[in-house]
């Protein structure tokens, strides 16, 4: 009896000391976190997205914290708040926030159903970054959409969806954050993010290259019938130094960009979109005016032909 007795008392004792040594080290090694950190956490959308390129709204208010402590909240934004929300973590943390133009995702690519052929059935585990790991797809173009919907399952907001007609990404802009989780887990690369563009009669304007091929011209145009071949036209014809061509492909500068149409009416394989539909113009001569060309979609709302003359 006296056998147990003693040994519960040496494990009471054992357990004392340990008891006050951790008492000891978690007051003296304890970490106090700023009360801000919390405050700005209440304020940011909670969506833990990741587009502000940290892990979750808790690492993001921490960052934004330690900016004002730094004097500057350059680079920091939160992309499914917005500038209202970012202006309300200015005022907390008694900074002044830079404003950023609102961004929205574009899908670059025009290879639908018609303009892209198929050329074999892909069977197998139905994600974009499986098809992608076997080849250039259901089809021979090794840098156009896959369909299979991996940006689909990696938006949080319910702002992109797959074209069942087209086999293409349908952007919704008045749902879509910007917060580049689409971007992320497209394989192909073909999502970008950009300025939503001046609003004239409720419509952002944009002008994008819709394609990423970067295969010369002759070669992309057999894979694809809306392919960019790189044939400078667009390049000639752009006012503001905005189009450049590299790698067999043209990109246009979103912050040269005015979103005049030139390019667009000047492409010859209409693989330049224009988010609103340009107006027609008067043909010069008696000659008859070109037909309407036929572009696939890639934001919903967006006009589905380009008028040419």
């Amino acid at each position: 009896m006296s056998f147990i007795l003693s040994a519960v008392l040496t494990l009471g004792i054992i357990a004392l000391i340990a008891a006050v040594i951790l008492y000891v080290c978690s007051k003296k090694f304890a970490v106090q976190e700023d009360p801000r950190i919390g405050q700005v956490a209440e304020i940011l959308p909670q969506a833990n997205c990741g587009g502000c390129g940290f892990p979750g709204c808790s690492g993001m208010a921490d960052a934004l914290v330690k900016g004002a402590d730094a004097g500057s909240l350059e680079g920091l934004n939160c992309p499914v708040g917005g500038a209202e929300l970012m202006t309300k973590v200015a005022d907390l943390l008694g900074m002044a926030v830079a404003a950023s133009d609102p961004k929205v995702a574009v899908v670059r690519c025009n290879g639908c159903y018609a303009h892209r052929p198929r050329t074999c059935e892909y069977d197998g585990l139905r994600t974009c970054a499986a098809i992608n790991a076997t080849g250039s797809g259901e089809t021979a173009c090794g840098y156009g959409c896959l369909g299979a919907g991996d940006c689909v399952s990696a938006c949080a907001f319910d702002a992109i969806h797959i074209n069942e007609e087209t086999g293409l990404p349908e952007v919704d802009e008045e749902k879509c954050t910007s917060c580049g989780a689409c971007v992320k887990a497209c394989p192909r690369n073909i999502i970008e993010l950009r300025k939503k563009g001046k609003v004239i009669k409720e419509k952002a304007r944009r002008v994008y290259v819709a394609c990423v091929n970067k295969d010369k011209g002759p070669a992309a145009n057999k894979l694809c019938k809306v392919s960019c071949i790189a044939c400078g036209k667009c390049q000639k014809v752009c006012k503001f130094d905005a189009i450049t061509i590299e790698n067999n492909l043209a990109y246009i500068d979103p912050d040269k960009c005015k979103a005049c149409g030139l390019c667009v009416r000047e492409c010859p394989k209409n693989a330049i979109h224009a988010t609103w539909e340009l107006p027609a113009l008067k043909p010069k001569t008696e000659t008859a005016a070109k037909p309407e060309a036929a572009v696939c979609n890639s934001v919903k709302g967006e006009p589905t032909q380009v008028k040419e003359a």
